[in-house]
């Protein structure tokens, strides 16, 4: 369905929000030179029934986002709170009657020459999209392993979603597309295990268990793949292990599928062509799907602190 509002409006940008129109930055830029930013991406999701739109775990991305920026060694001159406010007060001034993307963006704005994390100077900006499906939810996508392995923690650390370790992302989906697949599943850097999916992460279902990638395998530590493990075993009493995986044993999988703030549950049908359960979205897939889009629309009352309205 096209979305009925085709771009956003206003932006929040250096300290106030403005018309999106008016927030521009020098093309001398460090961020946009070096890539040395750290960004968080956050769903807003709109529930028909009450008219509400409602951001999913906005405090707990917030907080990675400053946990990350340590990494960077950025300065986020708000409080957690301030910029929870700011979110609402742009949503609501976007008036959006669909689901949505939130971008956070914490950079180097200085104009100096030069890759360093020190001695400049630094800000924050928050835009947001009307955003569907990123990828595809109610069918089974098809998969292949990626040639380009994950950047490493010591290299480029994938955990801090840092803008210019996304370049790393993009050549890997784009891999992917061109050779006919949906999306692409990465290995570690060492080649040795499954780490996640270009830009999400990654769950194995064998014997009713879902197993995923532990921390330590190059992964970004995913608020939606949190989610999972906690509504799997809270509400669905399906226990998860965190280990490393082998490339093989995906093939041999019941079912496969990717977990992200942007493709929320997409079910795997193929890797490498291989045909993973009997192809369709998976028996404990479907459940977890079902409950999760009952959970971010706010539809299930325990849930509800996770589950921020706009109003």
């Amino acid at each position: 369905m096209k979305s009925k509002n085709e771009h956003p409006k206003y932006a929040f940008f250096q300290g106030s929000i403005i018309p999106i129109s008016k927030a521009k930055i020098d093309i001398r830029t460090s961020a946009l030179q070096y890539g040395l930013a750290i960004f968080e991406g956050i769903r807003s999701y709109y529930n028909e029934e009450d008219n509400y739109c409602y951001v999913f775990r906005m405090e707990d991305h917030y907080k990675r986002l400053f946990k990350n920026s340590n990494i960077l060694m950025i300065k986020i001159n708000y409080s957690i709170s301030e910029l929870c406010k700011i979110t609402l007060e742009l949503l609501k001034k976007e008036d959006y009657k669909e689901d949505c993307y939130i971008r956070p963006f914490a950079y180097n704005s200085g104009l100096k020459i030069g890759p360093k994390l020190t001695g400049i100077e630094q800000d924050i900006f928050i835009y947001t999209i009307p955003l569907g499906k990123y990828l595809e939810t109610d069918k089974p996508i098809n998969v292949c392993i990626s040639s380009w392995n994950r950047l490493s923690d010591n290299c480029l650390p994938p955990r801090a979603k840092i803008s210019g370790s996304y370049v790393n992302s993009a050549i890997q989906k784009t891999e992917a597309l061109l050779n006919g697949y949906d999306e692409a599943i990465v290995l570690t850097n060492d080649g040795q295990h499954v780490s996640e999916g270009s830009a999400m992460n990654l769950f194995m279902v064998k014997d009713k268990v879902l197993i995923t990638p532990p921390v330590t395998d190059d992964i970004l530590e995913g608020i939606t793949r949190d989610t999972v493990i906690k509504i799997a075993q809270n509400e669905l009493g399906i226990k998860t292990i965190e280990r490393s995986i082998d490339r093989t044993e995906l093939y041999t999988a019941d079912e496969l599928f990717f977990c992200g703030t942007g493709a929320q549950i997409s079910p795997i049908g193929t890797v490498d062509k291989r045909i993973i359960g009997d192809g369709n979205v998976g028996e404990i897939t479907k459940v977890l799907q079902d409950y999760y889009f009952k959970l971010v629309k706010n539809k299930i009352q325990k849930y509800s602190s996770w589950c921020t309205p706009v109003k």
